[in-house]
């Protein structure tokens, strides 16, 4: 039987080479824990929290399992309030195996948490981000391909963009973008990877942190339902995002992609998270908690939602993956 065994998964003593995108908001200890215990690595977005919660929340998640676990934090300063040096803060004070960090330059932090004995991880989009995140003393990088779902670093495919960074880099590459099943996964290591990120299908658990309809909109959606660009950027401005298509990105699109101050029904309150209200256009993830027309929030997913077609825990999830992953490189060696 074909081994999915790499340097990285050795490193961190995982089973198998699968690692849970830190999907925002929707990440929970109960999603980062059932990955980790199925020997891949879970990981919890942390960008959004209090930095005083995360210690609680990476314990919660330790309760759960006796696996790594990892924590995410978007370096760019327009994502929140919270200074990201207090999240990383937080993050080496609550003992993470992996600190993961996203839309900004990882060296300031890398020295800290290597002191702390935290591998650091940055997400990069193109061959000379890897190169210069690799100069500054990270672990590994991901290489994201433009498939992905939620925010986007890179308008490069994921075929072209690993083994580009594979070759241009000496340290593990983690691939995430359009991943969906093991077949996806045991392509990502054919090209040099030495594990598989996944976001798109961990939404589709049933310990992901999010509304019953956003979890069924990521089921029933095809490959081509997904838009690309900037409508949700109420919150977090100009980054690109991959969303699944609904009525807001509908009437954003009909009336030409118009920015900020001239799209249509902009001042609409379409719901609420919690007692927080939530105008069209808005950056907020559908959670448990969401009220309203759900639908029209930013449903965030990769084209990868066209291989998504059951609601599974995320063990299962994990254990399929592998399994596939194993048959298509047993198929591919013949």
């Amino acid at each position: 039987m074909p081994s999915l065994r790499t340097p990285l998964t050795r490193h961190l003593g995982l089973d198998v080479p699968i690692v849970q995108a830190p999907i925002g908001s929707a990440t929970s200890p109960e999603l980062a824990a059932a990955v980790s215990e199925a020997g891949g690595l879970g990981t919890l977005a942390v960008t959004w929290r209090d930095p005083d919660a995360v210690p609680e929340t990476v314990a919660a998640t330790r309760e759960r399992t006796d696996g790594p676990v990892g924590t995410n934090v978007v370096v760019d300063p327009d994502a929140t309030a919270t200074p990201a040096v207090e999240l990383v803060d937080a993050c080496l004070a609550a003992d993470v195996d992996v600190l993961s960090l996203s839309f900004g330059d990882a060296s300031p932090h890398v020295d800290r948490a290597h002191d702390a004995g935290v591998d650091v991880w940055q997400t990069v989009g193109s061959a000379a981000e890897a190169r210069e995140a690799a100069a500054a003393g990270v672990d590994a990088v991901v290489a994201q391909g433009a498939e992905a779902g939620g925010h986007l670093q890179s308008d490069v495919s994921t075929m072209v963009l690993v083994p580009r960074v594979v070759d241009t880099v000496d340290v593990p590459v983690v691939a995430a973008g359009g991943i969906g099943d093991g077949r996806g996964v045991a392509a990502v290591l054919a090209l040099g990877a030495d594990a598989a990120w996944l976001g798109t299908r961990f939404v589709a658990t049933r310990e992901a942190n999010v509304h019953e309809r956003y979890r069924r909109r990521v089921v029933d959606a095809d490959e081509t339902d997904t838009v690309s660009g900037a409508p949700f950027d109420r919150g977090w401005s100009g980054v690109p995002h991959r969303v699944l298509q609904n009525a807001t990105t509908d009437a954003w699109e009909d009336a030409g992609r118009p920015p900020r101050g001239d799209r249509p029904g902009e001042d609409d309150l379409i719901g609420r998270v919690g007692r927080a209200p939530v105008r069209r256009y808005e950056d907020s993830l559908a959670t448990p908690d969401a009220t309203g027309d759900v639908a029209e929030f930013p449903l965030y997913a990769g084209q990868s939602s066209g291989l998504v077609r059951t609601v599974e825990p995320a063990a299962s999830v994990v254990d399929r993956l592998a399994t596939e992953a194993r048959a298509a490189l047993r198929t591919g060696a013949r």
